[in-house]
């Protein structure tokens, strides 16, 4: 169906403003089967999973649910977010042209760049994301998160064809590691790196090093590279490619600096980071990739390579894919399902199975997380085909590898990409905390992606590593079941650390 090129307008008074955010071994031992897990059907209400269409009950359970979009962007109006998010917004802006400024090149037409491209490029209006994560900013996500629990160094280096790619390194600032590392990218369009800034803070906080980035076409990165490739989804290949070249560099260190910046030398006037300040800190046999869109096509993609039928790792740190574990966001990608398998990225004119995608096989763990409403958000006027979102976890499973495809009750494209007045669930119920605390989509992604890397990447003694197996199997929990959908099945099968499988083809119906 071609790539992600659905764009949703949206009026921000006086601004018109076009966005969209889409865009190790196998430990898989298993000495039981059948299905596992904890909790039952009569632990949650089952009234919407049980309505007949067509029926008042069905219409009126589907109203509830759609409304559940709306909840977000009302709670951005509270005078407490909108405050900080004029403000912030600003300052963003007032750091690009302070950068525009300093270094002209930025600006320069070999580069692409303009005052409006790429679209996020001052991260100020929605490209500001949640306001609440800066420095300088009052609350527990803001200074007091960097002065006591992450230093954070902005980088810039060049991806293959010497485009400059802007981003940030995150260590926490308790211990010295050697810490697994995630290197998180974002979705197509325009999602910068500060929309995903919630999964960077938490899992700094949980003991990772972590990479956020903007690809080419995105954010403060360029637009284009010197010979006039286009990046963002215009080009979407930088979504494998660039994810390869951003590894590279966090892998690089002083005795093995970033070949790209090398080969790129004098491109431009700046300064680029010869090679990730933090590596000293980094675990270089644990590494995870988070990506959002059609970067979740992208870490579909990247973690592939090497895999018997697909192409050969085409980074130039390692020799090998040092991959160990995934989770995609709206979501997996593979051939045999024609794209993502979810509402968002299964929408005509998104992306699917292009002959321009190299081959995706299973090969390492995965964790992929759909919406019910996607990309543009309508109330269903029948039932969708409850199977439609677990395609691509039947690719995993016939492979052997660890999978858990989950869709979120209720839920957009945009729970996983944090822009203000966007269609999504609760992620900010109580802005005068001054934090976004609490909510319902994101929350829920949150509390897997942190099991999901806990239980792949940590080891023995080190935080989340003793609970991460109870916390992918707490069906009865806050971040459980009862925020599964009802329209969606949701399944999982992988081991726990005892090598007992967890098997359950519908986990919101209750797994025995």
């Amino acid at each position: 169906m071609g790539i992600k090129t659905i764009i949703i307008t949206i009026f921000v008074t006086p601004v018109v403003l076009s966005l969209a955010a889409c865009g190790g071994s196998n430990s898989n031992a298993v000495t039981s089967s059948g299905q596992s897990g904890t909790g039952d059907a009569s632990s949650i209400d089952m009234s919407c999973d049980n309505a007949v269409f067509p029926s008042a009950e069905w219409t009126q359970c589907e109203a509830q649910n759609f409304a559940r979009t709306t909840e977000a962007p009302a709670e951005v109006m509270a005078p407490e977010f909108q405050q900080r998010f004029v403000a912030q917004g600003l300052f963003n802006q007032a750091e690009w042209t302070q950068r525009s400024v300093d270094d002209a090149s930025w600006l320069s037409p070999m580069s692409g760049n303009t005052v409006v491209l790429p679209l996020c490029t001052t991260w100020n209006l929605q490209c500001a994301g949640d306001p609440f994560r800066y420095l300088g900013v009052d609350g527990p996500d803001g200074q007091s998160f960097y002065d006591n629990e992450a230093e954070v160094i902005p980088v810039v280096f060049y991806d293959q064809a010497c485009a400059r790619i802007s981003g940030r390194v995150w260590r926490p600032r308790t211990g010295s590691g050697p810490f697994p590392g995630v290197v998180i990218q974002n979705g197509s369009v325009q999602a910068p790196e500060t929309l995903y800034w919630w999964a960077a803070q938490a899992l700094v906080r949980s003991g990772y090093l972590v990479m956020t980035f903007d690809p080419r076409g995105q954010g403060r990165s360029d637009q284009q590279t010197p010979a006039g490739e286009q990046g963002s989804n215009a080009n979407p290949v930088v979504f494998w490619e660039g994810l390869v070249n951003a590894i590279d560099f966090f892998r690089s260190t002083s005795a093995q600096p970033y070949p790209h910046n090398q080969t790129c030398a004098n491109t431009y006037p700046t300064t680029v980071t010869a090679f990730n300040p933090f590596t000293s800190n980094l675990d270089f046999g644990r590494l995870g990739i988070a990506g959002h869109s059609l970067g979740g096509t992208g870490v579909s993609v990247v973690q592939s390579y090497g895999a018997t039928g697909a192409d050969a790792w085409p980074g130039l740190i390692d020799a090998t894919n040092p991959v160990d574990a995934v989770v995609a966001w709206d979501g997996i990608f593979t051939q045999e399902s024609g794209g993502s398998g979810n509402a968002g990225g299964n929408a005509p004119g998104t992306t699917s199975g292009s002959t321009s995608t190299p081959p995706v096989v299973a090969q390492f763990p995965i964790l992929g997380q759909n919406s019910e409403y996607g990309l543009t958000p309508i109330p269903f006027s029948s039932p969708p085909d409850p199977e439609q979102l677990i395609t691509n976890f039947g690719v995993w499973q016939d492979a052997g590898i660890p999978v858990i495809e989950q869709t979120i009750q209720g839920s957009s494209h945009y729970e996983w990409s944090l822009l203000p007045t966007f269609p999504a669930t609760s992620w900010c119920p109580n802005p005068a905390s001054e934090e976004c605390e609490g909510g319902w989509g994101n929350d829920f992604a949150e509390h897997y992606m942190l099991a999901w890397f806990d239980r792949w990447l940590k080891q023995s003694g080190e935080p989340g590593f003793a609970t991460a197996d109870a916390r992918l199997l707490d069906d009865d929990g806050v971040q459980g079941r009862n925020k599964y959908s009802f329209r969606y099945q949701s399944a999982r099968d992988f081991a726990t650390r005892d090598g007992q499988r967890q098997l359950c083809l519908d986990i919101r119906a209750g797994c025995q």
